[in-house]
C-alpha cells in the first residue's frame, strides 16, 4: 500500500511540475503591436489613418468623401481586437474587428460576421 501511494505521490508531482503557467490564450489570441498601425491605409477607395494620440478617420473616394470630411474615430488596439469608437453628431458607434494581420505594411482584420478587409499603408 505504501508502495502505491509513493508512486501515486510521484505521478501527481510529475503531472503538476510540467503544467505551465502561460496561457494558451496568446497562441488564440496573439498580440500586436499598436505602433504599426501608425499611418494612413488603403484598401480600394477606403481609406482609413490612424494617429498617435489614438485617433483617426475613415473615408471612401467612391462616395466623393475626401480627407477632410472624413467620419472621426478614437481607436484601440487590445491583443487582437481592434476597436473604433466612430464620433457622430447623436453620439457614437462602436466598432469591433479582429486583427487577423498587422505588419509595418499590411492591416488585415475581419468583422464579427467574418468579412474581411485588407489594407496596405500608403
Amino acid at each position: 500500500m505504501k508502495r502505491f501511494a509513493l508512486i501515486f505521490v510521484s505521478i501527481a508531482a510529475t503531472v503538476l511540475s510540467m503544467t505551465s503557467c502561460s496561457s494558451d490564450d496568446d497562441d488564440v489570441n496573439p498580440n500586436f503591436d499598436e505602433s504599426l498601425i501608425i499611418g494612413k491605409w488603403k484598401s480600394g477607395t477606403l481609406y482609413e489613418r490612424y494617429d498617435l494620440d489614438y485617433s483617426g478617420a475613415t473615408w471612401d473616394t467612391a462616395d466623393d468623401v475626401k480627407e477632410e470630411e472624413a467620419q472621426n474615430f478614437t481607436w484601440t488596439i487590445t491583443k487582437d481586437q481592434l476597436e473604433q469608437i466612430h464620433i457622430m453628431k447623436n453620439g457614437v458607434v462602436p466598432k469591433v474587428y479582429t486583427i487577423t494581420n498587422l505588419t509595418a505594411t499590411t492591416l488585415v482584420y475581419e468583422d464579427a460576421y467574418g468579412k474581411s478587409k485588407s489594407f496596405s499603408k500608403i
